[in-house]
């Protein structure tokens, strides 16, 4: 969690994987939806931000 937080924090980039998609988003927020944390990230490629939801993610790493 320190690691998501720092990222938001610095407008970082951040690898996931959910459900066998991988992303590269930059890190925009982490909020509660529907009473369950999540990362929003902005997705460059198409100007919009998702949000997904800790639980979902499989693995992330931070990248610099």
């Amino acid at each position: 969690m320190d690691q998501l937080e720092n990222a938001v924090r610095r407008g970082l980039r951040v690898a996931l994987s959910r459900r066998g998609t991988e992303y590269i988003v930059v890190a925009v927020r982490i909020t509660t939806v529907d009473r369950h944390e999540a990362l929003i990230g902005f997705l460059p490629m198409t100007g919009e931000e998702l949000p997904f939801m800790l639980r979902d993610i499989d693995h992330f790493q931070v990248i610099n």
